[in-house]
């Protein structure tokens, strides 16, 4: 790093020469270097060996870590290297996914490492901005990009603060005000002594919220919650298991391999690789559909997401001024008032007014004239012979024109400053009438003109611009409520400029002031469904806030100041325009201009859910019926019903192909959908125990009526365990019965592979004992059979298209809702 002795030297600017600042010293430098550090934001990378380590860390790992240790311990070496290998793949994939989990981080420390002019020891030079200390005078002019918060000692600044405050205007800031470190220098120069630096600026302070930012995985708790109440029902069981053992005088050592079966078939090996493998493919589709996907989890969040947060500014509104009304005031007229206003721009400063102004009066004149007006011919109709860009000190942009052999001195900027300017002008109406605009959201200024003889400016009129929504913000707002998804809008304006833009959108409901969140209870920030004048620390609040309530929430923004929102929640969106902070903390980037991404999202996810719910119900349903028959079937006959090797081939025979359900061809819920693992135990059980009975009649059949081998009779067990594994995903995917729709082809070619695949093993005798063909269709025929029939038991088990009784409670929470948004409407 250059020391300030030897970097390049910078002359003065021009309005700080002359002026006796002289800055800090080196020796203080070096002091408040010790004191505050340098302005940067410290990045704490975590060791990438243990960050993969820690995969290997959660509950879930530790039961088949405990499944891996005992299979070692009583010899099946096979088994324990298949669980292992899934155990390690879960790991390797989740690991490769959310490798970005400090993205967000290392882009704000590159916002920071920018030059900056800097008044040391008497005189000027360049430094990297890191260098800069709480106490340092530095100089800014446009263009730059704030390298601190600043306090302004001379000059003036207008400020692009959107990426900051999601303020959807520029900003003026004069004597004494703070400019913060990330916003951009639109118009203007000034000198200030830095205030803050690093952390502890209002852009430092943003970046700490993105590292404190912590979204709980409910996917993993699902899958707890499934393994554990499959674990409860296996010691269960095994304890039955080993007191009987006990009480008929059977050697606990002849039992464990027994109770080593149980555990590989009640242990959901496959099921997080499952979910991870059907949430990778849902991240492709949604990657083809103009979403990239950066967590895994995300994915399957967005199908539980019942609120949406979403910034306004570059969000919902373009983020781009346009003009949405006129006045004129006598004894001109509306085409004076934007004629005059279209002389006082210039597109070549790129101001987002200039640039509003000159797109209107281009429009007009298109409309006016059938499009025959190009904007260079609407534009250059008067010469300009001189142009004052907007400067803070004067609050207004000044240009001396000619037009028809006339001269003309236009201005246009702050009513207020115009109207005084102009003697003839009644002030007290002039504000009445911006204080009615500014009251319906508008930005609103002011164009005057003193044309060749006049002896005073003259007040020609108002201009009131807006940010104005999105084409396609009211179709996603009607789309989230078909959805069953709440939406707050989120906005660091005022509240007028939000309750316009809310109307505009169809969001109807209460606006509220960012104090709120602070002063107003739980029950009025519940109320809010606009919040204004809001910061970035109040944003991560409010979501957190809605999380700890039991709200699965979702956030979209586009700026700096939603980056520790957009991480903080369960499903964090930016937009195609967003930042690369916002980007980087956001779990889903839309690529697509516009919002429906964000519908597209939310419908995927929930196909996903339903292709997990088919998977994760049947595999709880096969486990119930499986660890329920070796049990009773050890008790009545005395014999394994199926030997250790042939439960480890039905985890790829059952499991693994299964996995082929993550490609299913399904419709989504209307609702948000809950994992309810309680109820799908309960609705398992009950398909469970018809396959209960058809586990027993093969059994019977097999060993007392066609008087196969007890090696021939654990074949045909085995076989019939497969075939009822695979016929029961058909029932269990249907709507209401399993015909209603056709499944993915690679699911059903998956089946059919499975099927002809165990049907050949057990004909020639290959890891099993061979059985005759008649006896392989019989069992077929038996599955299929009792396919129809439990096809029937739907309506008892609880599964009639989605799940009841999380859909009634979806629906009548969105209907509450509903009905309190059109009171708060009518009222």
């Amino acid at each position: 790093m250059e020391t300030i002795e030897n970097q390049s030297r910078v002359q003065p600017d021009r309005q700080t020469e002359g002026q006796n600042l002289t800055g800090l010293t080196t020796a203080q430098v070096a002091q408040l270097h010790q004191q505050y550090g340098y302005n940067e934001v410290a990045e704490v990378k975590p060791h990438p060996v243990l960050h993969f380590l820690r995969k290997f860390w959660a509950p879930v790992p530790w039961m088949l870590e405990s499944t891996i240790i005992l299979s070692l311990w009583l010899g099946k070496n096979v088994d324990a290297v298949v669980i292992a290998f899934l155990l390690v793949f879960n790991a390797i994939v989740s690991v490769l996914q959310e490798s970005r989990a400090d993205k967000a981080l290392a882009l704000l420390r590159e916002k920071l490492m920018i030059e900056a002019r800097v008044l040391r020891d008497g005189e000027w030079a360049r430094i990297p901005s890191r260098e800069l200390v709480p106490g340092d005078v530095i100089h800014v002019r446009m263009g730059d990009s704030m390298p601190a918060d600043v306090s302004l000692m001379q000059g003036a600044l207008v400020l692009d603060q959107s990426p900051l405050t999601g303020e959807s205007v520029p900003v003026d800031k004069g004597l004494g005000d703070t400019a913060y470190a990330g916003a951009l220098v639109k118009h203007g120069e000034a000198t200030g002594q830095v205030a803050a630096t690093g952390t502890q600026t209002y852009f430092g302070r943003t970046s700490e919220l993105v590292k404190q930012a912590v979204t709980g995985s409910h996917l993993e708790r699902t899958i707890l919650g499934i393994v554990r109440n499959l674990v409860v029902i296996d010691v269960l069981l095994v304890l039955v298991i080993l007191t009987d053992a006990s009480l008929t005088h059977v050697p606990l050592l002849t039992m464990l391999p027994f109770a080593l079966i149980l555990i590989v078939a009640s242990v959901p090996v496959a099921l997080p690789a499952t979910f991870t493998l059907a949430q990778t493919l849902g991240a492709r589709e949604l990657a083809e559909k103009g979403a990239l996907v950066s967590r895994l989890s995300a994915i399957q969040e967005a199908a539980s997401m019942d609120v949406l947060c979403t910034d306004k500014t570059g969000t919902i509104t373009l983020n781009q001024l346009s003009v949405a009304n006129m006045q004129a005031y006598a004894p001109y007229t509306l085409a004076d008032v934007l004629r005059y206003a279209s002389w006082a721009s210039d597109a070549s400063t790129q101001d987002s007014i200039d640039l509003a102004v000159l797109e209107k009066k281009v429009q007009t004149a298109q409309t006016a004239q059938a499009g025959n007006l190009s904007q260079s011919e609407t534009v250059n109709e008067a010469k300009i012979i001189n142009f004052t860009p907007f400067e803070p000190a004067t609050k207004r942009t000044e240009a001396v024109v000619e037009y028809q052999g006339k001269t003309y001195t236009v201005m246009k900027g702050a009513p207020q400053t115009l109207a005084e300017l102009a003697p003839h002008t009644d002030v007290k109406t002039v504000s009445s009438d911006v204080d009615n605009l500014a009251a319906s959201g508008y930005r609103v200024i002011g164009v005057g003109v003193q044309e060749a003889g006049q002896t005073a400016l003259r007040f020609v009129g108002l201009i009131a611009l807006q940010d104005p929504p999105r084409p396609d913000s009211l179709k996603l707002v009607q789309a989230l409520h078909q959805l069953g998804i709440r939406l707050r809008m989120l906005t660091g304006d005022t509240v007028q400029t939000a309750r316009a833009i809310a109307q505009q959108v169809g969001i109807s409901g209460k606006v509220c002031d960012a104090a709120v969140l602070a002063q107003g209870s739980a029950q009025e920030v519940a109320d809010c469904d606009v919040v204004a004048g809001i910061f970035p620390e109040d944003k991560f609040h409010l979501v957190e806030s809605l999380q700890k309530s039991g709200a699965i929430v979702g956030m979209t923004g586009d700026g700096v100041n939603d980056a520790p929102s957009l991480k903080q929640a369960e499903v964090g969106i930016a937009v195609a325009n967003a930042t690369d902070v916002a980007k980087a903390a956001a779990s889903i980037v839309l690529t697509t201009p516009g919002l429906m991404g964000i519908v597209t999202a939310v419908e995927t996810s929930r196909r996903i859910y339903r292709r997990m719910q088919t998977y994760t119900v049947n595999k709880i349903t096969k486990t119930i019926q499986v660890a329920l028959f070796l049990s009773i079937g050890f008790l009545v006959t005395r014999h394994f019903v199926v030997t250790p090797s042939l439960i480890v081939l039905l985890l790829f025979a059952n499991d693994f192909v299964t996995m082929s359900i993550a490609t299913d061809r399904v419709s989504f819920s209307q609702r948000p959908v809950h994992w309810h693992v309680s109820q799908l135990v309960r609705s398992s059980m009950v398909l469970a125990l018809a396959l209960l009975v058809e586990s027993f009649l093969v059994l019977y059949g097999a060993h007392n009526l066609l008087l196969l081998t007890w090696s021939q009779v654990q074949t045909a067990v085995f076989l019939m365990l497969v075939f009822s594994g695979q016929t029961t995903i058909y029932v269990i995917r249907g709507q209401r019965h399993f015909w209603d729709s056709a499944p993915s082809r690679p699911l059903w070619m998956a089946s059919v592979a499975d099927i002809i695949l165990v049907s050949v093993m057990a004909s020639l005798g290959i890891l099993m004992a061979p059985i005759p063909v008649y006896v392989t269709v019989a069992i077929l025929g038996m599955a299929l059979v009792f396919m129809v029939l439990m096809d029937g038991l739907r309506k008892w088990a609880g599964m009639n298209a989605e799940d009841v009784s999380q859909e009634s409670e979806a629906s009548a929470q969105a209907m509450h809702h509903n009905r309190l948004s059109d009171e708060k409407s009518s009222s």
